[in-house]
């Protein structure tokens, strides 16, 4: 099961909106086929181990990092293939939460006398498949939050400023955040203080089509000449709301971006929960919200914020610079969002800091 899951990590950024899986076939202790989901359209994990087993298959035991599959879609059900191939034993880190499966493929298995046995590696494959789980379930894209901050949680200077608080490693490592969804949002304020391109420049090994590019702004105040509006490098949709004067919907869609007009939050911008099931229905699974603090605020706000990736600098920039996540005034200690740590890794003198929600009791 450990190789299966490094196989469907191995092609994360290949298969959204389907979920990344990996598969290793072994009969008689010895491995005999392994493979991993195809980009959309092409064959899923246990089809790609088994066409690599052939006959050895008959009689062999599958692990799998997802319930196969019962249903036809782009391609054929997965039981239906490991039926066929005559295996006797599935293992499965999970159930398949996408209502179509929900427990089928395990029931069609055991029901044809193939012995199905469901949780090894459960922890370390409901966490690589966050983001899927998130989207069948719930209906919204999977929200990362990412800030790279001051030691003091900064992430800007008093006089505006904020490239570059973190250092290179920091920044290529964020790359590889963007290359990891399928969707990096930003707020107008982001696009007003610092023009980004929101590409994976420097992410390395395979990727997918290029993320699509979001900028929140409920008042048009981003101006259509922004470099994120170049749709030759990565698609652009603004997300805004009935506030927005239709002189800059008509100058946003006039520079190729695609609009999409949605309920104000309580805040008065955009409503956070509302935007991710907007993503959804274009499938992204994963929304890295790079920011500023004001979006932030609002996902914290609606209770939408998956995860948090922090990067940390060894800077001090004290009074008057602007805070991270925008949770200002501040709630009382005792209803105060609160995290896990999921892992603290260095990155030169800057660390990562990545958080799970903890859900209120």
């Amino acid at each position: 099961m450990t190789r299966a899951l490094e196989l469907a990590r191995s092609v994360r950024r290949l298969t959204p909106p389907n979920p990344w899986v990996g598969c290793v076939i072994v009969r008689d202790g010895v491995v005999v086929g392994e493979g991993a989901t195809e980009p959309p359209g092409g064959a899923h994990a246990e089809v790609v181990a088994l066409a690599a087993a052939g006959e050895r298959a008959r009689g062999a035991d599958v692990y799998t990092t997802l319930e196969p599959c019962a249903h036809v879609g782009r391609t054929g059900p997965c039981t239906n293939a490991l039926l066929d191939a005559g295996v006797a034993r599935v293992f499965s880190a999970m159930d398949d939460p996408d209502p179509r499966v929900a427990g089928r493929g395990h029931a069609m298995l055991r029901a044809s006398g193939v012995v199905v046995d469901v949780g090894i590696g459960a922890q370390e494959g409901n966490v690589l498949l966050a983001p899927y789980v998130v989207h069948r379930t719930l209906g919204r894209s999977f929200a990362l939050l990412k800030a790279a901050t001051s030691l003091d949680g900064r992430v800007r200077a008093a006089d505006g400023e904020s490239r570059w608080i973190t250092g290179a490693e920091a920044r290529a490592d964020g790359h590889e955040q963007r290359a990891d969804s399928q969707a990096i949002v930003v707020g107008s304020g982001t696009v007003l203080a610092d023009d980004p391109e929101l590409t994976a420049r420097d992410a390395t090994g395979p990727h997918g089509p290029p993320a699509l590019r979001v900028v929140v702004d409920g008042r048009g105040r981003v101006p259509a000449t922004s470099r994120i509006f170049d749709t030759t490098a990565a698609p652009t949709l603004v997300v805004t709301g009935p506030r927005a004067p239709d002189t800059a919907l008509e100058a946003w869609s006039a520079a190729g971006a695609e609009v999409a007009i949605e309920p104000a939050g309580a805040d008065g911008g955009v409503d956070a929960l509302a935007l991710l099931r907007l993503l959804a229905d274009r499938g992204v699974l994963q929304a890295l919200v790079e920011g500023g603090p004001t979006l932030h605020r609002s996902f914290l706000t609606a209770g939408v914020a998956d995860a948090l990736v922090t990067y940390v600098a060894p800077v001090i920039l004290g009074a008057g610079a602007l805070p991270a996540y925008g949770l200002e005034p501040g709630p009382p200690l005792a209803g105060a969002p609160r995290f896990r740590l999921r892992n603290a890794t260095p990155l030169g003198d800057d660390v990562r800091l990545q958080y799970a929600p903890i859900p209120p009791h």
